[in-house]
């Protein structure tokens, strides 16, 4: 932000070359998601879907959670925004660390490695939409190294994390 501010007080880009490179479509769906996440946590949906990811694999440990936090967070990064997709699991998450009686920062940091592993798909980060054209990349070609990429993501965030949060 400073760096964006600095470059219009010293000329480099003006207002109007500004406001043209801005991504409306993700800033209008980030600010979008921002009340579904409030809403998620105030009518008790998050504690439903913690209750219910919680009575599949609670048993199994914290490992198995951070897999299925992992899990959903990457799938849900594929088909929608990244940013958006960690504003509406956000209070899920918060509701499993609760829950569960694991540490919330655990949890949220597992979560956000995992919403940062938006790779399989050109949809899932602006950045990869915008080279897809001009590369002359395929629809395809994002799984053939975004899943290994993915596979490495999973590994920090389910067994490093917890090395700097504990659980």
């Amino acid at each position: 932000l400073l760096c964006a501010v600095g470059m219009v007080l010293f000329q480099v880009v003006s207002v109007p070359q500004a406001h043209r490179s801005m991504n409306w479509t993700t800033l209008i769906l980030v600010a979008a998601m921002i009340p579904l996440s409030d809403a998620i946590t105030s009518t008790g949906v998050a504690d439903v879907v913690a209750d219910g990811i919680l009575d599949s694999i609670g048993d199994l440990g914290p490992i198995a959670v951070m897999s299925a936090i992992f899990l959903i967070t990457a799938v849900f990064g594929q088909v929608i925004s990244n940013t958006a997709t960690a504003l509406i699991l956000i209070p899920i998450t918060i509701s499993l660390a609760v829950e569960a009686g694991y540490s919330p920062m655990a949890l949220l940091m597992c979560l956000n490695v995992a919403a940062a592993a938006a790779l399989l798909t050109p949809i899932a980060t602006p950045a990869n939409l915008m080279v897809m054209e001009p590369a002359g990349y395929k629809f395809t070609d994002y799984w053939k190294l975004g899943l290994a990429v993915m596979a490495i993501y999973y590994l920090v965030a389910v067994f490093l994390v917890p090395v700097f949060w504990p659980i």
